[in-house]
């Protein structure tokens, strides 16, 4: 992690549990421990959050905010449905690339969160899916994209997609570019229509 000696106690708070949630788990990790890493008593922790869901909140709802705003952006970039699913790709991979451990939290521990925030999630999850699905509905009725179950589809994409976080820890030297282009010929390549 880097050093957070000169950032806001708030942001420091958040960037401690987003590696130790990584790490251990959102389930086991106490809010003392959370503390004693960041540096602090955990009293103090409480003047920045309410509880360890509120943490846990902050990190799932930023990262899908930037997905969001992410794919907003690459869409209004394309016209063409091929491209947009290319550009979709690059910018998710974006986004988990310059957040890892946050990427890592979202992906594995949103469960955790609690109502209302729980319900809010998963709508928000749902229409991010949705939103992929309507890149390749629009690609089949153009005739872009051969005719293919959207959701098994999307499935597949995102799978492959929310795993990359795994190859951008390990030892291979691929940059985030390389990895997002050769991810995406392999997705869009089986997805094209052949006629």
């Amino acid at each position: 992690m880097a050093s957070t000696n000169h950032i806001p106690t708030r942001e420091k708070v958040k960037l401690t549990a987003q590696k130790l949630f990584r790490e251990k788990g959102y389930a086991a990790v106490g809010m003392r421990e959370l503390a004693a890493a960041a540096g602090m008593r955990a009293p103090s922790v409480y003047n920045h959050y309410r509880s360890k869901d509120h943490i846990l909140q902050e990190i799932c709802f930023d990262i899908a905010g930037q997905f969001f705003k992410a794919l907003d952006e690459a869409l209004a970039k394309e016209q063409k449905s091929s491209r947009q699913l290319r550009a979709a790709i690059r910018a998710h991979i974006d986004v988990i690339a310059a957040n890892l451990d946050s990427a890592e939290v979202f992906f594995h521990e949103w469960i955790f969160l609690e109502q209302p925030a729980l319900g809010k999630f998963k709508k928000m999850r749902q229409e991010y899916a949705r939103r992929f699905r309507e890149i390749l509905e629009r690609g089949i009725r153009k005739k872009e994209i051969r005719k293919v179950n959207t959701r098994l589809a999307t499935f597949a994409i995102f799978s492959a997609l929310n795993a990359t976080y795994e190859f951008m820890r390990s030892d291979e030297k691929f940059s985030r570019e390389q990895m997002a282009d050769e991810l995406a010929d392999m997705l869009i390549k089986g997805l094209k229509n052949k006629d």
